[in-house]
């Protein structure tokens, strides 16, 4: 076993630099090349290698050793070897060449993606739509077993255990709770006047509050970057080389203020991975809905709640002194938690968010059926749009291309934001038994929050499944009433009715 553990440190050793060259031109593509440059020889040789590396002999028996005497090693090790064997198993099923061509073909995809949101014309980026489609539709054949097959396979992927069953009857429960409470609250107004929201917002200005935020939530530049991006989203390679992007809009200055807590509520995650574990292969969260349940708990609990404005509102006032002359903490909060149905997903408010994700959860179980096809992305999702949240879709850009993930290949993906919607909520229930949250707000600072998470979630990174982080740190089982009962209550609240 000694020997087949030496092979396995060293071979990761590589996959690790080799991940770390992938993790640099990601970002590059993202933040700095030029529209036109061409890296796709470079870029190709590197999945070639780590495909090489992964799918070797010599890398396989050693894995299968290791798996064989699992219980000889320790808990951090043994859950890494059993990802591992899957893993190997999961990528040899899929040719070399395929691989290969398809990594290409996303590092293509998007520049092309850029161009047609900013021409608002999904025309212009459909073949390569097809393309990725194609590919997601032979992987799942490739990867199908007795218990996964279709789009469970990669729904398996970003979030173990889960299935189109299992999103189904949490989107149903989802709609029979929170729609009719949306319909009550459809045409109400909440007391305030929102012309400050109309006014111009200056860049700059956003991006100094930006800079204060970064302070409140503890990103130290030594281990933290920020940079703009076409869709705002979190990298890094391990705890101290955490990055995070942006964008800002001058007409919605709301925007970039969300959009930056909640990329530091995923890169806090990263930040907090123990040291043991942060050197392993088992780095980073424990999967994509609790990754996505820490960003959208800094996002819409700690970030959308009273006492963050009341404790906030004077530095963003200091900024935009004539904006927001007149203009109350409370203000901001009505504002930051108005409902109301929207064509923006990362705009939308905590109420309606979940139809957003529904739209694109049902528009990828169609395509991965081969129901629908590439070309009628933007016809079902301006029909499922007018379904669900009943406003027309007026362009592609606010439409089906508001979202990078697919031109990423990220299809499964966009479930886990409802579903780590529903995780923070049992989180933070879990939280408030032994924090004043709001207190802890209101002193200026996270680190108290932090703290907690960092012990409950954090430290464990990838080491422990996700359902065995949630229990460790709410005592019980996925409860989605958690999240009905936070919203319901939530929202009744502002709008005077009932719950």
């Amino acid at each position: 076993m000694q020997k087949s553990l030496e092979i396995y440190n060293e071979t990761n050793r590589k996959l690790k630099a080799l991940a770390y060259c992938g993790f640099l031109s990601g970002w590059d593509i993202n933040t700095e090349m030029p529209p036109k440059a061409n890296h796709e020889a470079e870029l190709s040789a590197l999945s070639e290698m780590s495909y090489t590396l992964q799918t070797s002999d010599e890398y396989s028996a050693a894995v299968d050793d290791l798996y064989a005497h699992r219980d000889e090693l320790s808990d951090v090790l043994k859950h890494e070897i059993e990802a591992a064997v899957l893993s190997k198993q999961k990528l040899k099923k899929v040719p070399m060449d395929e691989y290969v061509e398809y990594g290409a073909l996303l590092n293509r995809f998007y520049n092309v993606y850029v161009e047609a949101k900013n021409k608002s014309d999904f025309a212009l980026a459909l073949p390569y739509y097809e393309k990725v489609v194609e590919f997601k539709r032979k992987y799942v054949l490739w990867q199908q077993t007795d218990e996964l097959s279709g789009y469970d396979v990669l729904l398996d992927e970003f979030e173990k255990g889960t299935s189109r069953k299992q999103y189904d009857e949490f989107f149903a429960l989802l709609k029979e709770k929170l729609v009719p409470l949306i319909k009550k609250i459809n045409g109400k107004k909440l007391p305030f006047d929102d012309s400050f929201n109309k006014k111009y917002y200056s860049e700059e200005g956003q991006k100094r509050f930006q800079e204060y935020l970064r302070g409140v939530v503890g990103f130290t530049p030594d281990h933290t970057v920020v940079k703009e991006s076409e869709h705002p989203f979190t990298s890094g390679y391990g705890k101290t080389d955490v990055r995070i992007t942006n964008h800002f809009y001058a007409d919605n200055f709301l925007s970039s203020v969300y959009s930056a807590i909640h990329e530091m509520g995923h890169g806090m995650y990263e930040m907090q991975v123990s040291d043991e574990v942060d050197k392993t292969m088992s780095g980073g969260g424990a999967s994509m809905a609790m990754h996505e349940s820490q960003s959208r708990f800094l996002e819409n609990i700690i970030g959308r709640s009273k006492s963050f404005w009341e404790t906030h509102f004077e530095k963003l006032k200091e900024i935009f002194p004539e904006n927001l002359d007149g203009v109350t903490a409370n203000d901001l909060y009505l504002l930051s938690n108005r409902a109301e149905c929207s064509l923006v997903r990362t705009e939308a408010d905590e109420l309606t968010y979940s139809l957003h994700i529904m739209v694109r959860y049902e528009i990828e179980k169609w395509l991965l059926n081969g129901q629908i096809e590439a070309k009628d992305i933007p016809s079902e999702w301006n029909r499922l749009y007018k379904e669900y949240l009943g406003i027309d879709v007026p362009s592609d850009k606010e439409g089906c291309l508001q979202d990078v993930h697919w031109a990423c290949g990220d299809f499964g993906y966009f479930p886990t934001y409802a579903l780590g919607s529903a995780y923070a909520s049992q989180i933070y229930h879990a939280m408030q038994k032994d924090l004043d949250v709001a207190a802890e707000i209101r002193t200026g600072s996270f680190s108290g929050i932090e703290k907690w998470l960092a012990e409950k979630i954090h430290r464990f990174g990838a080491s422990k499944d996700p359902k065995d982080i949630l229990f460790y740190a709410t005592g019980e089982e996925f409860n989605p009433n958690y999240y009905i009962d936070y919203l319901v209550g939530k929202y009744s609240k502002l709008y005077g009715l009932d719950a």
